[in-house]
């Protein structure tokens, strides 16, 4: 079949099902009849002319064909909501909003996200990442995570995690080192920061002085203006950077960071979540929340 003659209605149904891998559920999801469901993939398949799911034992399983349709499908209908978000010019107020930090969002939520979505497929969810604290937040939010300290303004605290900071860098950075160095051997290293007016979180100094270097010599700092940076920084080898576990332990796990020195500074109450004063649908905001601590507990 041509292009141009793609059944685009089709695709709801189908990425509904791929997503939730049942046809009953995606029924239930669209207001459909499951019969009618599986009438819309059967004739997407034969005019397709391949399989997009195995029917086994009254269960569903995408096929390799299938799950690389539904990635496509689901990326693109994401970003048609966006898009007709941004034109309305307003957020859709249906979504919970969620405001993260933007180093959180990217390097911790992100690859998160696909588990919220999965037990909660019925949540419309906006993530709004700033660099900003919560005082500085320029539209409502329902939920907010950013590190203890910063300003909250009228914010409610709802609970704080712990995380753990220590040094990282580029394994090549570290050469044919076996160990990890010891915490004065990075005076006469070259430093990344991310330097902020006020700096309300934990930052070299900190960490030296928690190591009982306070005083020592200066430590040569390269700042950047967003952790995101300092990151990828670290990544190309121009320095050590301060990982926060929860943030690094992926690029760790990749091989492209290491741990630099094996000093770690325990915070118990590093990052806190926020209730915000949108006021949107409490239960899903509530099973957010319920997510959220789950996932930093």
């Amino acid at each position: 079949m041509q292009t141009d003659d793609l059944p685009l209605h089709r695709l709801r149904p189908f990425e509904a099902a791929a997503r939730l891998e049942s046809f009953t559920r995606a029924a239930e999801e669209l207001g459909l009849t499951q019969t009618a469901v599986s009438r819309q993939i059967g004739q997407l398949e034969a005019e397709l002319g391949l399989r997009l799911f195995e029917r086994r034992n009254r269960a569903v399983f995408l096929t390799e064909e299938g799950r690389r349709l539904a990635q496509v499908v689901g990326d693109a209908l994401a970003a048609i909501r966006a898009e007709i978000a941004a034109i309305r010019g307003s957020r859709d107020p249906d979504a919970i909003v969620l405001r993260c930090q933007l180093c959180e969002a990217f390097y911790w939520l992100m690859p998160r996200l696909s588990r919220f979505h999965a037990r909660h497929p019925e949540i419309q969810l906006q993530l709004v990442s700033a660099l900003a604290p919560l005082t500085e937040a320029t539209s409502p939010f329902d939920v907010a995570l950013q590190t203890t300290g910063r300003a909250s303004g009228s914010a409610r605290l709802l609970f704080t995690a712990a995380d753990a900071i220590f040094p990282v860098c580029a394994p090549s950075l570290l050469g044919d080192l076996r160990t990890p160095l010891a915490p004065e051997a990075l005076l006469e290293r070259p430093l990344l920061s991310h330097r902020v007016t006020p700096q309300d979180w934990f930052d070299w100094p900190d960490w030296f002085a928690a190591a009982g270097l306070a005083g020592r010599a200066k430590p040569r700092i390269v700042c950047f203006d967003s952790y995101p940076l300092v990151l990828q920084a670290a990544v190309a080898g121009q320095g050590i950077a301060l990982g926060w576990n929860r943030t690094v332990s992926g690029l760790i796990d990749d091989g492209k960071l290491t741990p630099a020195c094996g000093f770690t500074v325990e915070r118990p109450n590093e990052i806190s979540v926020f209730r915000g004063t949108r006021r949107s649908n409490y239960a899903a905001v509530d099973r957010l929340i319920a997510w959220l601590r789950s996932e930093l507990s």
